[in-house]
């Protein structure tokens, strides 16, 4: 079927193939092939070709508009999850399994973790072990914007009573080397749990328990895409965080 708008464009501006074919530097049967067989060129050249003729590059090929779209979506994302729920805890403990430099955990308690595999604590010890540098920050019980995150969630003092739980869970660990454990009081809008260059980000949604809300598997792509976006955001809470001594 041919392009009927970019042949109106043209006729209307008096441009014949060879004519738009050397204003965007291409061969005149590749224009004769956008007019007759309705072919798309390179974005690149289209724009050229659609500034050229006074018409809106995505008027012309509407293709290119999907293309947009279906690129925006990150080679970084390995897999969306509608709710924690629907994400099964040995994802999590496979991911860090396979950690060789690193894990960072960013919850506010995550206590589903200890809960569903109750190994959690000696994994982590060997990841150490390994040489992994371990780093967990839990919610501070006392602070405001914990509270606050509880009453969001209509979860009132229990998620207070959820953070000093994962701090019962984690104080074992204080005494592995390798591994810091930090309480912070920041605002989260996500948790996160990192191993290498494998991240699992779930989001917080107002008024909704973190088990309903998506969670997005990242892996590391290149140099300042999604992953090191939230590297970044955890080295940021990470600063403000308190460790904890032990007792």
């Amino acid at each position: 079927m041919p392009n009927e708008r970019l042949r109106a464009a043209m006729a209307a501006g008096g441009w014949t193939y060879a004519a738009l074919a050397a204003k965007v530097e291409v061969d005149p049967k590749s224009v004769e092939r956008w007019v007759n067989l309705n072919r798309t060129p390179r974005r690149t050249t289209a724009m050229v070709a659609a500034e050229t003729l006074g018409e809106d590059v995505h008027a012309l090929w509407p293709a290119l508009r999907q293309a947009r779209a279906a690129r925006a979506v990150s080679p970084e994302l390995v897999a969306l999850y509608e709710q924690r729920a629907d994400l099964p805890v040995s994802a999590f403990v496979e991911m860090l399994t396979q950690a060789r430099e690193r894990v960072d955990v960013l919850v506010y308690a995550a206590v589903f973790l200890h809960e569903a595999y109750p190994r959690l604590n000696d994994l982590l010890r060997e990841r150490a072990a390994s040489g992994c540098a371990v780093r967990i920050a839990v919610g501070d019980a006392n602070s405001p914007n914990v509270q606050q995150r509880g009453q969001e969630e209509k979860f009132g003092h229990g998620i207070e009573s959820r953070c000093r739980l994962a701090l019962m869970h984690y104080r074992p660990l204080l005494d592995t080397p390798g591994i810091e454990v930090r309480t912070h009081g920041t605002t989260l809008y996500n948790s996160l749990y990192r191993a290498d260059d494998q991240l699992m980000a779930n989001a917080h949604v107002w008024g909704v328990n973190a088990y309903g809300a998506p969670v997005w598997h990242l892996r590391r792509h290149s140099e300042g895409g999604m992953f090191d976006t939230y590297v970044q955001s955890f080295n940021a809470v990470w600063a403000t965080a308190t460790p904890v001594e032990e007792r």
